[in-house]
């Protein structure tokens, strides 16, 4: 039975313009050497300049494997519940939302699960250079959580999350925001100092 592997990985740590740093650049390379060992076919990423160049950065590490844009991968909010559904503490970070922002990001959100979210005719392996919301919305996906779940699921800096689609069987989540290849200083960049163990 064929098995779409995703390696999905939050881009490397950017500075306030959305560029790589040079600690974002080390994260994307070690992750590029964990991922070196594995049957890559490709290494998609976001169009913004923080996804394309950590992508580039893990493609030095797979030679002859094609490192290309997705613009479904592309960071935007996925999902912005009804306000009787929203947790309050999340209520601020939506103010000023409207279904004209609303519907932008449910349709990207619906294409993203559409090209990725589902089992292959034959065996790939794929790595998704992308965002923090775009991880959280696949894994929501993959669990079937209701569409609000995606809120909370956050991702750190090149954090590993690896999902797996085979025809017939729910998709299985192998490794979420797995940092294994970073050493201590690099880990969870990319939350809040309150959220960092």
């Amino acid at each position: 039975m064929a098995t779409r592997h995703l390696y999905l990985a939050r881009h490397g740590a950017a500075d306030a313009f959305g560029d790589l740093t040079d600690v974002g650049r080390r994260q994307a390379s070690l992750l590029g050497e964990r991922l070196a060992g594995l049957p890559v076919d490709t290494v998609w990423h976001s169009p913004l300049p923080r996804a394309a160049a950590s992508a580039h950065v893990i493609g030095e590490h797979l030679p002859g494997v094609p490192v290309t844009a997705a613009a479904e991968l592309v960071d935007h909010v996925p999902y912005v519940p009804a306000a009787p559904d929203l947790p309050r503490a999340w209520a601020g970070f939506f103010d000023g939302y409207d279904d004209a922002e609303r519907a932008p990001g449910e349709r990207l959100a619906a294409e993203l699960v559409d090209r990725f979210a589902k089992p292959t005719e034959t065996e790939t392996h794929e790595v998704l250079v992308t965002h923090a919301f775009q991880v959280a919305w696949l894994l929501r996906h993959a669990l079937d959580a209701p569409p609000a779940r995606w809120l909370g699921l956050n991702s750190g800096n090149t954090a590993l999350t690896v999902l797996e689609y085979r025809e017939g069987l729910p998709p299985t989540v192998v490794l979420f925001n797995d940092m294994g290849h970073l050493p201590q200083d690099l880990r969870w960049t990319g939350f809040p100092p309150s959220q960092r163990p």
